[in-house]
């Protein structure tokens, strides 16, 4: 099945009826790469090559391209290729436009220096796509996004660079088509946008159930995903689980990693994050009215089932098997499990006024995140959930994940704690509701779930 990537499909599309071209395609595993390029090729008239590279030598690779252009009828004669230009070179002679796709392109970097590698790709892109379109793929972001830096051999050679994120949440509900929107709310903040993912679902279930029967199932492919796939490329960085397992569901700030994980003053954590940060696994935020101040920064995981893995799975694996997934869930997962949903809605919520912003639906506005207030007179100090700048005027929304309409008092209470905040020019109070609302005070703004997934 086959949902969403408009945008990304037009681009390829484009860039497939051009002028012969490179494409640059890149993303974390399981998102689609390999559906959206298959896709993409399907809805073409060009003939294709589609070579998934080897994590093995370069002579492997060469090898196994020239038996899938064997394989397609394109080579049609014995012949032993000595490099990777040679086999573009060949297919430039062909009398006939070519797609070809160089699927997981980190992988030839394995057991090859990958200066050479991209020197290599220099040379085809420059002297041997008379004739073709190229694709260069790969899941390694790191190594993906160096291909795209001055001073990388392959600088500027891209006319496409495509990078391929977890599909938003609402293109994500077409996979429970039938839930409501406090239920689709649930299932976004736990599996996330992973294409791979959200097909193991079964849209007719509750949340619990897909719980237990994906994540919480022993070698059920979105376990062995969470725990392996997703940590493949993170790896080499040593405290990489550990920075994870801090995080948790939680944001903390530098210190208080430093404080968690035992690395003061040694400066590997300040290197691990920037590496975490480079790759996408994790996210780095300040509120908005405080962008460039370090101390308010905080760390986050960016992966909803990332987070659930290790806010509830990791340290716990023991009482997993011990329990089995239905006793688990219920002793370790159901007790919390609103309140680490609250927090993904929270971010939806910001996503959503993103989306707004981008349709032009919200005039003037300037920037979008949290806000930090410090009351000294009440000795209190937090964020609100959502902050949109109007240019130093702000509208504050606040987002409840409430499986009930939300009470008249309880707005109440809200919006005389906003009022009382004298450090910020409040000219609009919001709030988000998955469920709705009981009573509305006048003068509010007022957005539920349904508002969130409509068109």
């Amino acid at each position: 099945m086959f949902i969403g990537r408009d945008d990304e499909l037009r681009q390829l599309s484009e860039a497939f009826t051009g002028p012969r071209s490179a494409t640059l395609l890149y993303g974390k595993r399981r998102v689609g790469k390999t559906t959206l390029i298959k896709e993409a090729l399907e809805r073409q008239q060009k003939p294709y090559v589609y070579y998934e590279c080897l994590r093995g030598t370069m002579r492997d690779n060469i090898d196994g391209l020239t038996r899938e252009l064997e394989r397609l009828g394109l080579l049609t004669f014995q012949t032993t290729f000595s490099s990777l230009r040679d086999v573009f070179a060949y297919l430039n002679t062909l009398p006939r436009q070519l797609i070809i796709v160089i699927d997981e392109y980190p992988y030839l970097k394995a057991m090859t220096p990958p200066e050479t590698v991209d020197s290599t790709f220099q040379a085809i892109i420059d002297e041997h796509l008379a004739n073709i379109d190229l694709v260069v793929s790969g899941s390694h972001i790191g190594m993906m996004r160096d291909m795209l830096r001055e001073g990388n051999a392959l600088y500027g050679r891209f006319g496409t660079v495509i990078q391929l994120k977890e599909l938003s949440y609402r293109v994500a509900a077409a996979f429970y088509p039938a839930k409501s929107a406090y239920e689709r709310i649930g299932f976004h903040g736990v599996f996330g946008g992973s294409p791979f993912v959200l097909e193991q679902l079964r849209g007719g279930e509750t949340l619990r159930d897909n719980i237990i029967g994906t994540i919480l199932t022993e070698n059920h492919p979105v376990r062995l995903y969470a725990a392996h796939f997703l940590m493949s490329d993170y790896s080499r960085s040593v405290n990489s689980e550990r920075i994870f397992a801090a995080l948790g569901n939680g944001r903390k700030k530098y210190t208080e990693l430093e404080n968690l994980l035992d690395a003061k003053k040694t400066g590997n954590l300040s290197k691990q994050l920037k590496s975490l940060l480079e790759l996408d696994i994790l996210a780095k935020n300040a509120p908005i009215n405080r962008a460039g101040d370090a101390k308010k920064v905080k760390y986050e995981i960016n992966d909803n089932l990332m987070r659930f893995w290790f806010a509830y799975v990791y340290r716990n694996q023991s009482a997993l098997r011990m329990l089995g997934a239905e006793a688990f869930y219920d002793q370790y997962v159901a007790p919390t499990l609103t309140e680490f949903i609250s927090r993904r809605f929270e971010a939806l919520c910001r996503d959503y006024f993103s989306l707004l912003a981008r349709q032009g639906k919200l005039p003037g506005i300037r920037d979008i995140g949290t806000f930090y207030y410090d009351d000294p007179a009440a000795r209190t100090n937090g964020e609100f959930d959502v902050a949109l700048d109007f240019g130093g005027s702000y509208t504050i929304c606040e987002a409840k994940y409430l499986r009930k309409p939300m009470a008249l008092d309880e707005i109440h209470r809200e919006v005389g704690q906003i009022r009382a905040i004298r450090d910020i020019e409040v000219s609009r109070i919001g709030f988000i509701s998955a469920s709705g609302f009981d009573r509305k005070e006048e003068g509010c703004l007022y957005y539920t779930g349904d508002d969130l997934y409509a068109d």
